[in-house]
């Protein structure tokens, strides 16, 4: 039995004590008030307080009030405790089970935070570190992030869930930092570009605050906004990029730029073990259908037989890399000790016009409107990556009409929301 299973039993047994207890005295106190218990009891008081009742009405109360030897009472307290151990019988038949994670003795064991740990991909970075044996602590506001890409881990004895938002001071223990905090698609940090930049800010300065406190390793998630509007194709990480402090997307670009500074500064000046990833387009399941990204967009007008849009020629390329990718490129940044920005993605890239095309293939029924250094240790391809992708969204989108469009979550089957590679034997929860 697992230290988490032995605790819940502990609590159920104690659980159980304390309403035995209870029933037990209620039972014995509600009889013991009624004068069942004790003979005589109510009508001597009676008597005493009233000496001028009429001796037939004494002898009819003494009548009422005396003993009668009952079962029915116990009867009564012994169905209910019948009741109340089938009950208890039936929660620790259903209690929450979790896979079957790796063991770490306490020298290979590493406390590790992930802030942003609820969102897209940092709930697939936690599932990762989770399933590696180490203790994971999420900190996250839920701006962006959903408490259900990471419920299937909540009660487990090496995780642990704060709703706190980094703009915020934290102050706790950990080994190692990675920090992923901040909405990243257009709609979410355009939403509120103030904050955004607090985020990556304010929020970024508290995260290298607490990392000089505890003398942990810092991995930030920046991002590939940072080359601005690029005019080197690809970007390398020495290329300076081509950028506009003031543009629509100047809160997201400028506040990972200022980032990128603080990591560096901190470095310098306190000497902390910082890793920066600029992070280039990725998919996969628990993004947001509605982030006005690409895949996902092309994906959902595909599942909704609507045309897929295109702006521009669509000549212009992208790459994509899918989540799992990623996270396995994080961690081994994590590992190394490079120290200069790394760009992690994925090196072939596509034309919109032929991305669309993919995307028409694979589900069908839809038609195509016009509108006028990279990671290179990608293992998952493009097809595989997008019908993973695909039968999320399209769980997603019954889900919600199931729902009225409610966000309510139920467990469902994960069977086509494989993991690739060396993820291919990990689990992967309920969506």
């Amino acid at each position: 039995m697992s230290r988490n299973n032995f605790v819940c039993s502990k609590k159920i047994k104690m659980l159980a004590f304390i309403v035995t207890v209870f029933v037990v005295g209620s039972y014995v106190y509600g009889h013991a008030f009624k004068g069942d218990i004790v003979p005589g009891n109510r009508a001597d008081m009676q008597q005493q307080q009233s000496p001028l009742v009429h001796p037939a009405s004494q002898e009819s109360s003494r009548t009422h009030n005396k003993f009668v030897p009952s079962d029915f009472g116990a009867q009564q307290c012994e169905k209910k405790m019948k009741d109340l151990e089938e009950r208890l019988s039936n929660i620790e038949q259903e209690r929450k089970t979790y896979p079957e994670t790796k063991y770490l003795t306490y020298k290979d064991k590493k406390r590790i935070l992930v802030t942003g740990g609820a969102g897209f991909v940092g709930s697939h970075l936690v599932d990762a570190l989770m399933m590696r044996g180490h203790e994971v602590t999420v900190v996250d506001n839920f701006f962006t992030g959903r408490k259900r890409n990471i419920v299937h881990w909540i009660g487990h004895e090496n995780f642990e869930l704060l709703h706190h938002d980094i703009v915020n001071p934290l102050y706790i223990e950990v080994d190692e930092i990675y920090h992923l905090a901040s909405p990243a698609s257009p709609p979410h940090y355009m939403f509120n570009p103030v904050k955004t930049l607090k985020t990556n800010t304010l929020g970024t300065i508290n995260i290298l605050g607490l990392a000089k406190r505890v003398r942990a390793r810092v991995l930030f998630a920046s991002t590939s906004e940072v080359y601005g509007d690029p005019e080197e194709h690809p970007q390398s990480e020495d290329y300076w990029g081509h950028v506009n402090p003031i543009g629509p997307r100047a809160c997201y670009d400028e506040g990972k730029r200022v980032a990128e500074t603080l990591c560096y500064s901190y470095m310098k000046q306190d000497n902390i073990d910082v890793r920066v990833a600029r992070i280039f387009n990725t998919y996969g399941p628990r993004m947001h259908m509605n982030d006005g990204r690409v895949v996902s967009n092309f994906i959902l007008q595909s599942l909704q037989n609507e045309a897929l849009t295109i702006y521009g020629s669509g000549e212009q390329t992208r790459s994509f890399q899918y989540v799992s990718d990623l996270v396995d490129g994080l961690m081994a940044l994590m590992r190394s000790n490079y120290t200069l920005p790394v760009n992690l993605g994925n090196p072939e890239e596509h034309t919109i016009n032929e991305f669309a095309h993919i995307i028409k293939k694979i589900i069908g029924q839809c038609s195509i409107t016009n509108h006028s250094a990279v990671w290179s240790g990608y293992v998952v391809p493009m097809l595989d990556g997008l019908n993973w992708t695909i039968a999320y969204f399209r769980d997603e989108l019954q889900h919600a009409k199931r729902k009225e469009n409610f966000h309510v979550w139920e467990p469902r089957s994960a069977s086509n929301y494989k993991m690739h590679g060396q993820q291919n034997q990990q689990w992967l929860p309920h969506l």
